[in-house]
């Protein structure tokens, strides 16, 4: 047994701490020579249970530490800052001065050339600038003296193309040094076998799991009024003076809103509530510029700032020790996710996390409920693992033949290690090499010609290749977005292009907190200043779906409709659970409960499927498609993440042999791709996957280029694949990734199977219940000018209440 160095007990006792037993545990097993994943709760140690393991090593060898002996990989720039504090810190504990240095895409040049002269003891990274680094010929001998590789937050990464990116790094130095050492962090999985496969590939690998009971207080903040025929978003920011209220009981809080556009709103909103507190209260999401952030992130350690509305952009990593209260303004959507972010509080061992919910509409107390008895059950939600996604692999292989040529022989065997990519066929990797040599169609255009065969090695010749494939690393692709910038030059973030392009000179909007009024925009660059005229302003809003109820979630908050138990929550909202089951019933996971009803609209039916709102969108299309295609009308659909709506002046069944035969398994592929104009959709998610794969070039130096260049470019390559190559992969990815992200089809599938074995209840309702009037509300605001909608949304709510009276 491999003692721990005596320096690291003394630091511990020097600190009055005694170490836990998964910490000592995991110390051992680094340092017996294995690699492993460690899960924990936020705030229990992690990151010296990793860390110290190789510093007792390079202590026991009574040597000075070498050159990057240790890489840290974190999935997030914004958090390597604080990750260097949190490996400094033990180290100047101890007296050692061994250097810990980040290299990341917000390090300036200056520092990246001195740390490309000599790499330090610890290099903290991110996946894109590790890939980077692989591109260099001399990374091979400067990682020479690498022992470990520790990969932070790993339930971040896995089951994204980050992470596959990542996945094929710690492939490319396990190659090189066949003893390296990995070790995962996760604080939030429910899937541990199955997350360290990619980290570990064919390697042994240990499992260490924390057996420490985190204390988390999950507490909703329930209005005083209730209405019993609830829709979405209807509370909206009503609940705001409570909210302060609440904000005044604590120090520091962190309060937590699911989108962009909804921080920026209770920030306004938080604001108008507290004026005085002007100076305290601080807005932080990840369209704000670094140096912003920077200053939010400074106030949050200092204790100067009383609260700061946030998106996900805070939910990792970082310790903000003075952060005492956590508010999460509407649905979480996911167990992990709620819980993530209640241990943004009371961040360290035998500290409670306090978190306190506020809905935005009255349904998500259930959600609250259900996520609370969900966590005390130990429910966590599992990542689905991305397998070998074929624009990842191409981009990763011009890395690998830019840092060093090789033959396609000695890089099969390299790739078909990796775990993500251990059921590539034969036809897909040669087609593979193809792409990477000539393109395939495109082999007539030289820029697509990414390297070719010299004496039997892949080589990149051309130095426009390589500048290109080096300015473009990376995974993650989004829409042009537009720099906001005062007229002194100060720098606050940016927005995307579709919204900056629909402001005026003169027109105010509300930015990173601020009322702006635009002076020009000129080349993707929107000079602003402060407005001056008392105004609301247009918040900027950002692209992108809601996010789906997580699949255990949904369970949850099936069981919690028939609970016994009567949580606050679920007390509050009896009166509307109790129309709900005078007028129909309530649903559950054990039958599938469709009612049919007739407003001035027409018919509609309200199937309750509890899949979330993407499989629920899924289903209610290929439902509609299926019955149209027999009776020849025209059906609508709107769905929310309990189930979706058909809609139809006439004809709509309430027959459970049409139902079933409507919602069968059957045909499921075939149909989909006909009812979901799948083409279309398709063509649209090319435009990224051909960007990861190098076939886009979005930025050159001192250019950007416009939005709509790169949409011909994709729409182009699209079209010329589709009639010279139908069997492109890369347009066989796209489609695919349509099916099984935005549709969730591996979920939908189970769905459907799960229908086939429940009974079916199919009630006649004389009019809107509670569960389905949310559903007919977003059927008006989809299908209604908002006047029109707003007027008939009053005038049945007012029905509504007169009949349950």
């Amino acid at each position: 047994m491999t003692e721990l160095h005596p320096k690291i007990p003394e630091w511990f006792q020097s600190r009055n701490w005694k170490p836990f037993s998964f910490q000592c545990e995991t110390w051992q097993r680094y340092l017996e020579g294995d690699s492993g994943l460690l899960h924990a709760p936020t705030g229990f140690g992690k990151t010296l249970s990793v860390w110290l393991g190789p510093v007792s090593e390079t202590l026991r060898t009574g040597r000075s530490p070498r050159n990057c002996e240790v890489l840290w990989i974190t999935p997030l720039r914004a958090l390597a800052n604080d990750t260097l504090e949190s490996l400094r810190k033990p180290l100047a504990g101890m007296g050692l001065g061994w250097s810990v240095e980040a290299r990341t895409g917000d390090t300036s040049s200056y520092r990246k050339a001195k740390l490309r002269e000599k790499f330090p003891y610890c290099l903290v990274t991110t996946p894109e600038s590790l890939s980077l680094l692989l591109t260099y010929a001399d990374t091979r001998q400067k990682l020479s003296n690498l022992k470990c590789v520790i990969v932070d937050e790993w339930h971040e990464l896995l089951g994204t193309k980050r992470g596959v990116q990542t996945e094929l790094c710690l492939t490319r130095l396990r190659t090189w040094l066949p003893e390296l050492r990995i070790w995962g962090l996760s604080a939030t999985l429910g899937n541990l076998e199955d997350a360290a496969k990619p980290l570990m590939g064919s390697n042994q690998y240990r499992l260490v799991a924390a057996n420490q009971n985190k204390q988390i207080e999950i507490k909703t903040l329930i209005p005083d009024e209730i209405e019993s025929f609830p829709w979405s978003g209807h509370l909206g920011t009503k609940s705001v003076k409570r909210v302060a209220k609440q904000l005044e009981k604590a120090r520091t809080t962190l309060v937590f809103t699911n989108t962009r556009s909804q921080a920026e709103i209770w920030y306004q909103e938080i604001q108008e509530a507290r004026p005085e507190w002007s100076d305290e209260i601080a807005i932080h999401h990840g369209s704000l510029s670094r140096d912003e952030r920077g200053i939010v992130e400074a106030g949050l350690k200092d204790g100067s700032l009383r609260c700061v509305i946030c998106t996900s952009s805070l939910d990792l990593g970082v310790d903000f020790s003075p952060v005492d209260q956590v508010i999460q303004i509407g649905s979480p959507k996911g167990i992990a996710r709620l819980t993530q972010r209640a241990g943004r509080a009371g961040h360290s061992p035998g500290k409670v996390s306090k978190i306190i919910c506020v809905p935005t509409n009255a349904l998500e107390l259930v959600e609250f409920s259900a996520a609370r008895d969900a966590w005390n059950n130990k429910e966590i939600e599992s990542r689905t693992l991305l397998k070998k996604p074929l624009d990842v692999l191409t981009q990763h292989l011009t890395t690998l033949v830019l840092g060093e040529p090789a033959s396609p022989e000695v890089l099969k065997k390299e790739i078909f290690s990796a775990f993500s990519y251990s059921t590539l066929t034969e036809a897909e990797w040669n087609w593979a090499i193809m792409f990477l040599t000539n393109g395939g169609p495109l082999s007539a255009y030289p820029q697509y010609q990414k390297a070719e065969l010299i004496d039997g090695l892949l080589t990149v010749t051309n130095k426009r290749t390589a500048q290109l494939h080096r300015m473009n690393i990376g995974t993650i692709t989004s829409d042009t977005s537009v720099l906001i910038k005062f007229a002194s030059g100060r720098t606050l973030g940016s927005v995307e292009e579709g919204f900056a392009s629909r402001l005026k000179v003169g027109k105010q909007f509300v930015f990173a907190g601020r009322r702006l009024e635009l002076i020009r925009f000129h080349k993707l660059t929107a000079t602003v200043r402060a407005a001056t005229k008392v105004s609301k302003g247009e918040v900027a809003i950002w692209g992108g779906s809601k996010m789906p109820l997580s699949t255990e979630l949904s369970h949850a908050v099936a069981r919690s409709l028939h609970s016994t138990i009567e949580s606050p929550e679920l007390k509050a909202v009896a009166p509307i659970l109790k129309i709900q089951k005078s007028w129909s019933t309530l649903p559950s996971d054990n039958e599938l409960l469709i009612e049919f009803t007739r407003t001035r609209e027409g018919e509609h039916l309200f199937v309750y499927a509890f899949a979330g709102r993407l499989v629920n969108e899924g289903l209610g299309a290929l439902v509609a498609f299926r019955l149209s295609r027999n009776s020849g009308e025209s059906i609508n659909v709107t769905q929310n993440d309990y189930g979706f709506c058909l809609g139809s002046p006439r004809g709509l069944p309430l027959d459970e042999e049409i139902l079933r035969e409507a919602l069968t398994i059957d045909q499921l592929l075939e149909d989909l791709l006909e009812c979901m104009n799948t083409a279309e959709m398709a063509r649209r998610q090319f435009r990224y996957v051909a960007r990861v794969a190098g076939l886009l070039i979005p930025d050159m130096p001192g250019k950007r280029k416009p939005t709509r260049d790169l949409q011909v470019s994709a729409n182009l390559l699209f079209e010329v694949f589709s009639r010279y190559d139908p069997d492109n992969l890369l347009l066989e990815q796209a489609r695919r990734e349509i099916l099984e992200h935005q549709l969730e089809l591996e979920r939908l599938k189970k769905t459907l199977a799960s229908i086939q074995d429940r009974p079916f209840r199919l009630i006649e309702t004389r009019r809107l219940t509670p569960m389905a009037f949310p559903l007919w509300a977003d059927r008006l605001s989809a299908f209604l000018p908002a006047g029109d909608a707003a007027t008939r949304l009053e005038k049945m709510l007012a029905k509504l209440q007169k009949s349950k009276e």
